[in-house]
């Protein structure tokens, strides 16, 4: 058995719409067991919902792994245990692509290195916020340049931890796309790269007080506050609890704060703020992880 764990991720930390993501230390584990007649077994988050046929998103995955390759698809069961919440903005989706492409390409040797899944991964999922820190960890940076995902790790300083806030509701990611302008002005554009350029800074100079004008955006938060109205409130709750700066993951529906220490007054802040406007949902603290998805074999039990 091929075992891939992959952590879930943040994307855009704000400003870095579509480009900043960042690797959390928390996981969903893709294992493939070769040999086997098809079928998928789905264990926590989504286990009564997703598909248990090719159409599921891991499973379409590795046939399309093995259909770029030209080779014809092995017979194989998929066990996928999910902790991450699906709907979150907390890159669930990501984490299926990542898995499958890293067991399938252990159960074929190894043929593909770290680019080149990256590539077929980001061909996948669309754009690289969310699967190049799934698949590398830590923050990183992600842009496209001719046909190629280039990429650059940000180092983070060690005492930054995160708090999450999971409403109990989710947003299709689908909505909060069609949400967005085709255009924006030219005072937008440049409100972003100026903070999503602060946002480097902060991190690779350590000036972490910075963290709170650098995780501002125009670009896609706004527009998307009409799926979630009482965003603002939690985000100034979040900082006058002491967040270092705070922003909607992904599409949402989760939200993401750093914090140094202890996020304890954070995370009472987002509860209190969202029982008060009634939102129902729950916050955590979470580490961030500088370890990206690891593959791990198990010996095979016998077949049934």
């Amino acid at each position: 058995m091929i075992i891939a764990r992959v952590p879930a991720t943040s994307a855009n930390l704000g400003a870095g719409f579509d480009c900043l993501g960042i690797a959390l230390d928390l996981y969903n584990d893709v294992a493939l067991l070769p040999d086997r007649p098809f079928r998928v077994e789905v264990l926590g988050e989504g286990s009564d919902t997703l598909p248990r046929d090719r159409s599921n998103l891991a499973a379409r995955t590795v046939l399309r792994f093995f259909e770029i390759l030209g080779r014809p698809s092995p017979s194989f069961q998929l066990r996928l245990t999910n902790r991450i919440p699906l709907t979150g903005g907390l890159g669930s989706s990501s984490t299926a692509i990542v898995g499958a492409l890293l067991v399938a390409n252990r159960l074929a040797g190894d043929p593909l290195g770290p680019d080149e899944l990256l590539r077929l991964a980001v061909e996948i999922e669309g754009h690289p916020d969310n699967v190049a820190p799934a698949l590398l960890g830590g923050l990183v940076l992600s842009v496209i340049a001719d046909g190629r995902v280039v990429t650059a790790r940000i180092p983070v300083p060690p005492d930054l931890r995160g708090v999450l806030f999971i409403p109990g509701f989710t947003i299709s990611t689908r909505d909060a796309r069609r949400r967005l302008p085709r255009r924006v002005s030219l005072e937008d554009a440049v409100f972003n790269i100026g903070r999503s350029s602060l946002l480097v800074a902060a991190m690779t100079t350590g000036r972490l007080e910075l963290l709170r004008v650098a995780t501002q955006d125009r670009l896609h938060q706004p527009y998307r506050q009409v799926l979630f109205p009482a965003m603002p409130l939690l985000f100034d709750a979040a900082l006058k609890a002491g967040a270092l700066g705070v922003w909607l993951s992904g599409a949402g529906s989760a939200l993401m704060a750093l914090v140094q220490g202890d996020g304890g007054a954070v995370c009472r802040a987002f509860e209190e703020t969202a029982r008060a406007n009634g939102v129902r949902g729950r916050a955590v603290e979470v580490r961030l992880s500088e370890t990206g998805a690891v593959v791990t074999e198990e010996i095979q039990e016998a077949n049934p």
